[in-house]
């Protein structure tokens, strides 16, 4: 039976962001220890605040939003606030409802800028990052992305031989006497190598 496709809006919704978010996401654990760490620091947070003045954003809520820019990569104040007005996971991991209004980006910045400055965002992401240590790693992977181009060329194939020239330049990984398109999908049945290696590097290999 076909279903409809009702695309009336819903006046009342009755599962909360957590409920969305998967029991065994990486984010549910992460989320108790950072509430635990953040629970120690409430008296701290306590003498930064005035206590008349219209309410700032919760200093909880800013560092809970700073690890998400970090876990995901997120460039900018404005894509982070972008996120949290449609991210269902977003809006828990910081403890925002589901019809809460999201802070403007100028204000959020105002606000996280006066956090950072003092030493108490140095405290909670030294209490983050000594908790987390057994699961870090010092590795490090990086790809230039100009190398991974000339890789693919299929321009600069040459035999292991050292025998011919670079395609394009009057022969090397095609037979000779044949069109262009031929030549690329037909290649001659030797070994090859890519980008075209020196001899005395083919000869290490």
């Amino acid at each position: 039976m076909r279903g409809d496709n009702n695309q009336q809006d819903a006046m009342f919704s009755y599962v909360s962001p957590k409920k969305r978010v998967p029991a065994d996401h990486p984010l549910r654990p992460i989320r108790k220890m950072v509430d635990e760490f953040l629970k120690e620091m409430s008296p701290q947070f306590a003498k930064l605040y005035s206590d008349v003045g219209r309410p700032s954003i919760a200093p909880e809520r800013l560092f809970r939003s700073l690890l998400l820019q970090i876990f995901y990569s997120v460039r900018s104040e404005g894509m982070l606030i972008e996120q949290l007005q449609y991210n269902l996971l977003f809006r828990w991991f910081v403890g925002m409802e589901m019809d809460e209004v999201v802070w403007n980006h100028a204000v959020y910045s105002k606000n996280r800028e006066r956090l950072l400055n003092g030493e108490i965002a140095a405290s909670f992401f030294a209490r983050v990052l000594e908790r987390a240590r057994p699961f870090m790693s010092d590795e490090h992977f990086a790809v230039d992305g100009t190398l991974i181009e000339a890789w693919a060329s299929q321009k600069s194939f040459r035999p292991k031989n050292g025998s011919g020239k670079p395609a394009g330049q009057g022969g090397g990984s095609t037979l000779e006497g044949k069109n262009e398109r031929t030549r690329r999908m037909n290649p001659p049945r030797i070994p090859m190598t890519g980008c075209g290696r020196s001899p005395e590097a083919a000869r290490r290999s």
